[in-house]
């Protein structure tokens, strides 16, 4: 009896988690973002990131997570390179910014699910870009905390409105 009691509340848990999750999925795919506008947008990321002295690797990929543009700071470490572009294609194949990967692995329990999902990056610094309502690509921030990662790619999409 505990233990049916038990697996109600674990899938209880995991199906109000996985509405959260899908609850922040926005907007359907546009048309992918170009060149010039990934480059606008990892010019204001880094801004950000020599505002705070964080040193970042910026990755800006179109709606299929492939790689439109990349930037890597001066005295980045070698691994946020590929940190970046992992976040970035998260946000944009599963169409939601990454912390709520990181939020559902923390959580623990049936969170952990996530952990299974391919190219799902459970560390803030993903978010999708939206344009007139559509998701035109994502961006992926690497090189500092993960907040502090965030921070940047909110920069970084925040100049694109």
């Amino acid at each position: 009896m505990l233990q049916k009691l038990l697996k109600a509340l674990v899938s209880m848990l995991f199906a109000v988690c996985a509405s959260s999750a899908l609850a922040q999925m926005p907007n359907p795919y546009g048309a992918p973002i170009n060149l010039e506008t990934a480059k606008k947008a990892a010019a204001a990321t880094a801004a950000e990131a020599r505002k705070n002295n964080w040193n970042m690797a910026i990755a800006i990929t179109d709606i299929a997570g492939d790689l439109v543009y990349l930037e890597k700071m001066d005295a980045t470490q070698t691994a946020s390179v590929k940190v970046a572009m992992g976040k970035a294609r998260s946000a944009a194949i599963y169409k939601r910014p990454t912390k709520v990967w990181q939020d559902g692995v923390a959580a623990g329990g049936a969170g952990l699910r996530i952990l299974g999902l391919e190219g799902a990056v459970p560390v803030d610094g993903g978010l999708p870009i939206v344009m007139d309502g559509k998701i035109v690509g994502a961006i992926g921030v690497s090189g500092a905390a993960g907040n502090q990662d965030a921070q940047c790619a909110q920069a970084g999409v925040d100049a694109l409105k």
